[in-house]
């Protein structure tokens, strides 16, 4: 069972499970490059909540182009039609945030929540007008809510996988731009770049994203693929080029491997386990990444602590007091002390510690606001923090007179 289930999982994420599933894989790995290539600029130009107040106010625009498309007789639902309202929809609700922000005194956090929440409640309420009307293709609407991986289409795939594409080739060729806009706008427009058509830009390019993921995960949860991967990549990195490139690869991943994981387990909603997976990702990121994860970061306090008990036991030792406890038993394991007295290494140690802790205290008590924002000190060696110069000028200073 174990074997047969492994097998069919190969089959899927090697594209040899069906045309179909195929399909959806591929274009769920594109949406998510395309998210996560996005995203980055988005996260760092903190517009984390434009994004959903964008996704939840194309819900209006989608089931305006439904009523639309029916008053002009086309068949059913017409998938461009609705997904041209979608971005026009999107736009407006943008636009009234900008607008909400700039010429009243709500904040920009505020201005989004109301769009956000009258513009999806507008929706919901157009989507009950159309469910009461007699006509085809209504009750498909509201998979645009959660969306409705499986049944993307080969020219729907095709069409993400261009549009995710020219996603990412426009943040390449506006790279420089976008990376002074996220970083300092306020340089940027001195320098008479284009700061507001910039940043329309870079939503223009989330309307882009949002819109094409519609049909994959829903407007509720496409603003995970746009956010959550490269909130993961930063944990990773502090370079701009490898942050946009990470961030795109655990986007596609997350499509990648949430749509195979969905075709295995098909009563699971596909967009919702896309956006499991993005999560898994983060959480091993939060967790496991070695820069800033939180394992590290707990073993790299560990470490600082156990080596300042360390150096500061050596020290009293030297000086005659006696060491007891785990401390001990530490020293010991180390080799430094044996039968309560330090070995020929633990002297040459305890005695480095001692001119260490010395020289410390000196350069605390005669330059305390040069104390550099990366040393330990107390726990790194003074010679591997200040330069020579200063260190031979606190040894005349701290040597017995």
């Amino acid at each position: 069972m174990i074997d047969s289930v492994f097998d069919e999982a190969l089959r899927i994420l090697t594209f040899q499970s069906g045309f179909n599933s195929a399909v959806v894989v591929a274009g769920t790995a594109a949406l998510g490059l395309a998210g996560g290539t996005v995203g980055t600029f988005l996260l760092l130009r903190r517009r984390a909540l434009v994004s959903d107040a964008l996704s939840h106010a194309t819900l209006p625009g989608i089931a305006i182009a439904f009523l639309v498309g029916a008053a002009l007789g086309l068949p059913e639902r017409s998938l461009p039609l609705l997904l041209a309202g979608a971005v026009a929809s999107g736009v407006v609700g943008l636009l009234t945030v900008q607008a909400l922000s700039r010429f009243t005194r709500l904040t920009e956090d505020s201005a989004i929540g109301a769009v956000l929440s009258v513009f999806f409640g507008l929706g919901v309420v157009l989507l009950s007008v159309i469910q009461n009307l007699e006509l085809g293709g209504q009750a498909g609407l509201k998979t645009f809510i959660l969306g409705q991986t499986a049944a993307m289409a080969q020219g729907e795939a095709i069409a993400i996988g261009l549009l995710a594409a020219g996603a990412a080739l426009a943040v390449a060729l506006l790279f420089k731009e976008l990376r002074v806009l996220a970083f300092d706008p306020g340089f940027a427009a001195v320098q008479g770049w284009p700061v507001g058509a910039l940043d329309l830009a870079l939503m223009g390019l989330a309307t882009l994203v949002t819109v094409i993921g519609l049909q994959t995960v829903g407007l509720i949860l496409v603003v995970a693929l746009l956010i959550i991967p490269p909130a993961a990549a930063r944990f990773w990195t502090d370079r701009l080029p490898a942050l946009t490139v990470a961030a795109a690869v655990i986007g596609a991943l997350s499509g990648w491997l949430g749509a195979a994981l969905s075709a295995l387990l098909p009563k699971l909603p596909a967009g919702a386990v896309i956006v499991l997976v993005a999560g898994g990702f983060f959480l091993l990121s939060f967790l496991f990444a070695p820069a800033r994860g939180l394992v590290a970061a707990a073993l790299r306090q560990g470490r600082l602590r156990l080596t300042f008990a360390e150096r500061r036991a050596l020290a009293d030792l030297l000086d005659g007091r006696p060491v007891e406890g785990s401390v001990a038993l530490w020293l010991r394991l180390r080799g430094y002390i044996r039968d309560g007295a330090l070995t020929p290494a633990g002297q040459t140690a305890a005695r480095a510690a001692a001119r260490d802790r010395r020289l410390w205290e000196r350069f605390l008590a005669d330059y305390p606001a040069l104390l550099p924002a990366h040393a330990n000190w107390g726990v790194d060696p003074i010679d591997s923090v200040l330069p020579g110069d200063m260190v031979r000028l606190l040894e005349e200073r701290s040597a017995p007179s």
